[in-house]
């Protein structure tokens, strides 16, 4: 058995106060972000969990990569029938979050989720490579299937079908809106005494909160 007490690693690059942040979380996040962006050691900025409650009331995540983010919330595309896309019709709920080490950072977001309107998953959708458009239709995401074999030969006869075609969205692939009523932005620092300011939303506004690391 290894022992692993002994890896770990000391957070002292950056700091987190009250009189730097944006007032609102949306704008904090953003200027996050575009630092994540232009960081050489971070490579998808825009990689992010994703935990949704499944029916045994096991939390399951996985990695998703977030597409566009307004004032409103967060986007990303799915499989509506997929695990998480089942998990979120019944919950309308999930949790993101956003590690990024080169900048000992991360982002906990607590938000209620909705499709966003079909003209938008449309323009996504077509603005996506054909190879992974094809992708979209040939998976059933989430379900048994015999063989890797099996979606190689799907993946050949649609090649075929839609060779010289517009391929269409399928209707049970499209976006989530994340709406966030809770940010959680955490910043290292040395000795553990991690800064963690959180947003949470009480009506229209946001009240700031520090918490302890």
């Amino acid at each position: 058995m290894e022992n692993l007490h002994n890896k770990r690693k000391v957070y002292e690059k950056l700091q987190l106060v009250e009189s730097e942040i944006k007032e609102n979380p949306i704008e904090q996040f953003r200027d996050w972000f575009l630092e994540a962006s232009e960081n050489p050691s971070i490579s998808e900025a825009n990689a992010m969990s994703v935990s949704t409650l499944e029916e045994d009331g096991c939390p399951r995540t996985r990695m998703v990569l977030l597409k566009q983010y307004t004032y409103e919330g967060f986007i990303f595309y799915t499989n509506y029938e997929s695990r998480k896309g089942k998990s979120i019709e019944k919950t309308h709920k999930a949790c993101l979050h956003f590690f990024w080490p080169g900048l000992e950072r991360q982002i906990i977001i607590k938000a209620d989720l909705e499709r966003v309107a079909e003209n938008l998953s449309d323009g996504y959708f077509h603005s996506r490579p054909k190879g992974s458009q094809l992708g979209a239709v040939v998976s059933p995401q989430s379900q048994e299937i015999p063989d890797r074999e099996f979606l190689e030969e799907r993946l050949k006869n649609l090649e075929k079908e839609y060779g010289n075609t517009e391929v269409p969205r399928p209707e049970n692939w499209g976006g989530y809106i994340a709406k966030p009523y809770e940010i959680e932005f955490w910043q290292g620092r040395p000795n553990r005494l991690h800064d963690r300011i959180i947003y949470k939303l009480s009506g229209l506004d946001w009240k700031i909160s520090r918490l302890a690391p």
